[in-house]
């Protein structure tokens, strides 16, 4: 069986290393010493700062809605935020369990990230902020949001889930917005099996958001405000410093992948379009076929061989209960037709030119 991803799982013997030590320390939660390093690594490795790990990254969206005074539980008025309809359901989940309507506004046929020229017909005077994605991890039209925003004095929180290692004309791309969340979750570039982060641009959102995910406590016996539980532990920190030890060769394999793909891959099928100023992480490989009716074939074909494929992101959110109604064309239109092939490090080139060829007869014929 091919799956569509497998989990990467670093040198076991390293991680007995870093297990060793929790048990020396016998200190698994509240800001232990091996997440305190992750945090140091992680803030270096990717060239940002004010970096908050938490335990997942649905909840690292929902509390930077809260830590940006986003969020609008317990209120009687409308409040929104502007997003993608072509994302994961949390993306629209988290906003609407933080007490804000999702508005839809159409993606680029090319980049499939939110297109900004879509964005200020969508703005109300309930709009909040806006959510953009950075879709597998290719980067959002960063500077053409951000000058919205500041026109329309809105929040920008990017889901960047997908985006770990993605740079941006030269510097980390999770410096733009006013916090920027990534998903930590077993099946991404970057894993602590479960787990997220949360970047902010500024020191006093940080502070705010460390209290908030840990009951709301700024002291043993200071209750500073309304928190939640959202602490990552030890044991993931263990495993986030494993593979971040390996991220080296471990985005070398999956570079390789991708360029076989690239190679092999008929031209019928679409690929995404790069953000040019950004570079690739190699996070997933998705294409775009004719029609629906290929798609169904295609996945049918590689099931029939072993070989699981995934429609994501489909359906388009706007055609759920989260659209009320709204219409998006090309969002509906790629989210038909895309399926995204297996990407992981131990898929050999046998395997890709398998794939690739089951490709070939359906889209040629």
């Amino acid at each position: 069986m091919i799956p569509v991803t497998k989990p990467y799982l670093p040198s076991r013997e390293k991680l007995d290393a870093y297990i060793d030590s929790i048990y020396e320390h016998r200190w698994l939660t509240n800001n232990g010493p091996l997440l305190q390093q992750l945090t140091q690594r992680l803030q270096e490795y990717l060239g940002v700062e004010n970096l908050l790990l938490v335990s997942n990254g649905t909840l690292a969206l929902q509390v930077a809605y809260k830590a940006l005074g986003i969020s609008n539980t317990g209120c009687n008025e409308t409040a929104e935020a502007i997003t993608t309809p072509f994302t994961f359901v949390a993306t629209a989940s988290s906003l609407q369990w933080e007490g804000l309507k999702p508005v839809f506004a159409d993606i680029s046929v090319d980049s499939w990230c939110l297109d900004p020229a879509n964005i200020e017909a969508a703005i109300t005077e309930h709009t909040r902020a806006i959510v953009p994605v950075h879709v597998f991890g290719n980067a959002c039209e960063v500077e053409a949001i951000d000058e919205i925003a500041q026109k329309h004095q809105l929040k920008v929180v990017y889901d960047a889930s997908h985006a770990f290692a993605v740079n941006y004309k030269g510097s980390s791309l999770l410096n733009w917005g006013d916090a920027a969340t990534l998903s930590f979750h077993a099946t991404k570039l970057f894993h602590t099996i479960e787990g997220g982060a949360i970047v902010f641009k500024h020191k006093a959102d940080l502070r705010r958001a460390q209290q908030m995910i840990n009951f709301g406590l700024a002291g043993p016996e200071d209750i500073a405000g309304p928190g939640i539980n959202a602490k990552m532990n030890e044991f993931q920190a263990a495993m986030g410093l494993c593979v971040l030890d390996e991220m080296v060769a471990n985005l070398a394999a999956r570079k390789a992948i991708v360029e076989q793909y690239q190679q092999q891959l008929p031209a019928e099928m679409q690929l995404q379009a790069i953000n040019y100023a950004a570079n690739a992480n190699y996070a997933y490989m998705p294409v775009v076929l004719k029609n629906e009716a290929q798609v169904l074939v295609l996945l049918e074909n590689l099931k029939q061989q072993g070989i699981s494929a995934r429609r994501y992101f489909y359906p388009s959110l706007n055609s759920t209960n989260y659209g009320n109604g709204q219409v998006m064309p090309v969002s509906e239109y790629i989210a038909q037709r895309i399926v995204c092939l297996p990407l992981y490090v131990g898929l050999s080139p046998i395997n890709i030119e398998k794939i690739c060829h089951i490709g070939k007869e359906i889209v040629l014929k």
